[in-house]
């Protein structure tokens, strides 16, 4: 019997100048793939003004949130919710600094190294805690039941067979075998 090692859930943001980026978009979608996390939903919306003040309600008050409200929902923006081991931990790890002039000097490889303008467009998000991902997936996917998916989906995304849908960029269960 394989043993199970409880897999974790985390709320990415490819932000709207990537998505009017197909090489940004893709390169970014393959560091996904590449990296082993499974895509559990995914949806391209164009962020409403509550959804990214409920978002960014930890910001407010601060000098930049007026400009981090218009950036986000200037235009379309890939959510997914991702699973994999450790997965808030890989995920930050890959995105690199917050600020992009420090991921591109310490860290030029990463995401946002590579594909941020800006501290406000700095490509992708990334939840910083298991707390933080929790509220930030009820945001974006309010029918998406997380106990309810541990309880009768995880295993399926451990010990089964996966298939990647490209067209909406989400992992399905194969259950033909």
């Amino acid at each position: 019997m394989k043993s199970k090692r409880a897999l974790e859930l985390t709320l990415a943001i490819l932000k709207p100048h990537v998505i009017k980026s197909p090489f940004a978009l893709q390169s970014i979608r393959d560091v996904i793939i590449k990296n082993d996390f499974k895509v559990i939903k995914s949806q391209r919306i164009v962020i409403s003004e509550n959804e990214a003040s409920l978002f960014y309600a930890d910001h407010k008050g601060k000098f930049f949130y007026n400009r981090l409200l218009t950036f986000m929902t200037s235009g379309p923006s890939d959510v997914h919710i991702l699973a994999g081991h450790d997965a808030i931990a890989r995920w930050r790890k890959l995105l690199g600094p917050t600020k992009v002039y420090k991921a591109q000097f310490s860290d030029p490889d990463s995401i946002r190294g590579t594909f941020g303008l800006s501290d406000t467009r700095n490509a992708a998000h990334g939840s910083d805690s298991k707390d933080s991902a929790e509220r930030e997936i009820a945001i974006f996917f309010k029918d998406f039941d997380i106990q309810k998916w541990y309880e009768t989906e995880e295993d399926h995304y451990i010990f089964g067979k996966l298939d990647l849908d490209p067209t909406t960029f989400v992992h399905t269960i194969n259950k033909s075998l």
